[in-house]
């Protein structure tokens, strides 16, 4: 149980934190980019000055940015909005109504959980052990050993009394009741019944489970849609229509009525994002599209998903471990040349990147 739930808060991390190691990295001698690549391209400009320990992307109009050993926020015209105090973080919530406008941020103060807006001013105190960022209007926190749900006036909505539990997405959360899972809607009430085995969280109308030794996709009514031993192997959530799927180690991708649409032939793949999926062949990485075609061949030593039309890319090393960093765009032709130490994607229209040991943001070209 513990690991399933730990696994939960790892995935939320790593999707609303940018991890970047913080080592500064030169480019490393007789690379041979070739003129014809880096002809192509167009460099970004700085839209706010490398200047900053470390930086993460944008949300809701502000970004989390590193002086020293201590995290701020800043807003798009790299203007300190609150100052460096901050250790543990997290991003601003948004919503899809208002995707423009930040909502609460997770923060730690003295090593308890308190959320914050804007400004700054903590407006959720609640004494809780643990905590979530807010998803779909509530935030998971724990209270002992026991999880629930509050809302953005810091009132218990679902109280503590889960052996574990996720967040919310697209109406349902799961939940353990000892070491059995299911999923709860947001009054509480539990409208997928245990016992349900590793779980991952609803998105485009289904969710990886498995139960009775079966493993497969299930809709909101707990119902298999998809059942298939074979694809029991590190599956992922659908993304445009597709969810990735692991056979025999080579990852493919299954549509939502089950058929096998893109064989698994790739040592590696990301899930689909605007069209497009990130795939690896030995230790290069590439692009198909949603046929299973070949659209940018494998030849970077590390690829990130399409984000605003840009995807990151590094060569001449492991990202974080030499080389350097640039964009590309659906074609294959870098928009951005390779010039970054380290990079992130983009994000509202910026992107994080590091020069030497400093971390500014650069806009998207040709605006």
């Amino acid at each position: 149980m513990g690991m399933i739930f730990s696994d939960l808060q790892n995935h939320w991390t790593q999707e609303c934190i940018v991890q970047l190691a913080e080592q500064k990295v030169s480019i490393a001698q007789g690379l041979n980019f070739s003129n014809a690549l880096l002809s192509q391209s167009t460099a970004g400009r700085f839209a706010i000055q490398p200047q900053f320990d470390y930086a993460q992307s944008f949300s809701g109009g502000l970004a989390w940015v590193m002086i020293g050993k201590k995290w701020g926020v800043i807003d798009k015209t790299g203007k300190l909005l609150i100052q460096p105090q901050y250790y543990e973080h997290y991003p601003f919530s948004v919503s899809e109504a208002a995707p423009k406008e930040p909502g609460l941020a997770l923060v730690t103060i003295g090593g308890k959980y308190r959320f914050i807006d804007k400004t700054g001013k903590i407006v959720i105190q609640q004494q809780v052990d643990g905590a979530l960022p807010f998803a779909e209007g509530l935030a998971q926190v724990r209270v002992g050993k026991k999880y629930g749900f509050i809302d953005k006036r810091g009132n218990f909505v679902i109280p503590a009394q889960f052996d574990g539990a996720g967040w919310f997405s697209e109406g349902l959360a799961s939940v353990a009741i000892g070491s059995q899972y299911g999923f709860i809607d947001k009054t509480g009430k539990l409208v997928i019944k245990p016992p349900l085995g590793s779980i991952l969280p609803f998105k485009e109308g289904l969710a990886w489970t498995g139960r009775d030794g079966k493993n497969g996709f299930i809709d909101k009514t707990g119902k298999f849609t998809l059942v298939d031993l074979r694809f029991s192997d590190a599956p992922g959530n659908f993304s445009q229509g597709l969810a990735r799927v692991s056979v025999g180690g080579k990852d493919g991708f299954v549509d939502k009525a089950g058929k096998l649409v893109i064989q698994p032939r790739f040592d590696g793949a990301s899930d689909f994002s605007e069209g497009l999926a990130m795939v690896r062949i030995g230790s290069k990485r590439g692009f198909i599209d949603k046929t299973g075609k070949v659209v940018i061949e494998p030849q970077f030593d590390w690829a990130e998903s399409f984000s605003e039309g840009l995807a990151r890319v590094n060569m001449g090393g492991v990202y974080g471990n030499g080389g350097k960093s640039g964009y590309i765009d659906k074609t294959g032709k870098f928009a951005i040349a390779l010039q970054f130490d380290e990079a992130a994607s983009f994000s509202e229209g910026l992107a994080a990147v590091k020069v030497g040991n400093k971390w500014g943001y650069i806009s998207k070209p040709l605006k």
